[in-house]
């Protein structure tokens, strides 16, 4: 194969950006990644070996696409801008273990997917992206609401976002967001990344996050978990009001209702006036779980 430069060199990237006339677009959130070093962090926070199949989302001009077909089994590139399809056909053209396809990861099915576009669907799956940071959250929820068994998802998304994720109970970052991944994997920052690795350079810096399943698992729940995470929302709802003053809000200050909590709280001992913050996670199951045993749902 003739050596060429990388796409993600920053003197390559224009070329490229000249030549097919492309120019970054706000509304798909795009910004070019120019950093060799930060591309290749990427694909070694993601641990990507030859047994791995690989989806990325957003490729944009290949940068990181191009790294991690080096690295990987096969990866399969979902954009979205229909712009950008010619322009990862001539790029990429060097790599036989990549496909692009023209799809929006929000409305991908994503286990057919695995089965129908990977030729061993049963090597570990991960996900590697460099995330439009207006919808960081809700790609992350589609892809934990998938059921698909993700090996790891390693992404890059705006620091403070990444801070939310990863935050520890009775911190400002802590929150709803955190809780519910860590409901299912968990998180860790494995390094930030300056505005000045992007063409052109975004306004905030930004921060490679790792998710890999839970280590242990959770008190069972004899529920639905959007009862879980509806509590939690509402107990987020106010973050400077406290626990007692949320709940009354999500139970529409019902006196009967607000009876029953007041049992269920102080069953299990959380004092109704700390602060929604300071609660873990186990915490919160154990509170839905009380307010299930004394039938407020």
């Amino acid at each position: 194969m003739k050596k060429t430069t990388a796409i993600g060199n920053y003197r390559r990237t224009r070329e490229i950006l000249e030549k097919h006339g492309i120019h970054a677009k706000k509304g798909f959130g795009q910004n070019f990644l120019t950093d060799l070093n930060v591309l290749n962090g990427i694909v070694q926070a993601a641990h990507i070996t030859q047994d791995d199949n690989v989806i990325e989302i957003g490729p944009g001009i290949g940068a990181l696409t191009e790294v991690l077909a080096k690295a990987a089994h096969q990866v399969v590139a979902l954009e979205i801008d229909g712009d950008l399809l010619p322009v990862l056909d001539d790029v990429l053209t060097p790599y036989n273990n990549v496909k692009v396809i023209h799809q929006d990861i929000l409305k991908a099915n994503l286990p057919e997917l695995i089965q129908t576009e990977f030729a061993n669907p049963q090597q570990p799956i991960k996900v590697v992206a460099n995330l439009p940071y207006y919808i960081t959250s809700p790609i992350l929820m589609n892809l934990l609401a998938s059921e698909v068994n993700w090996d790891t998802i390693c992404v890059m998304m705006q620091k403070e976002v990444a801070e939310r994720l990863t935050a520890k109970p009775g911190t400002k970052a802590y929150g709803s967001l955190t809780l519910a991944i860590e409901y299912q994997m968990q998180a860790k920052v494995a390094f930030n990344v300056s505005r000045r690795s992007f063409v052109p350079a975004p306004n905030v810096d930004s921060a490679i996050v790792v998710l890999t399943p839970r280590p242990n698992e959770l008190p069972e729940l004899p529920y639905d978990d959007k009862r879980l995470f509806g509590l939690i929302r509402g107990c987020f709802a106010h973050r400077r009001k406290s626990l007692w003053n949320n709940l009354k809000s999500l139970m529409s200050n019902d006196r009967a209702k607000l009876d029953l909590v007041t049992n269920a709280l102080a069953e299990i001992q959380i004092d109704p006036q700390t602060r929604p913050e300071q609660l873990t996670l186990n915490d919160y199951i154990r509170l839905t779980n009380a307010l299930h045993q004394q039938m407020v749902w």
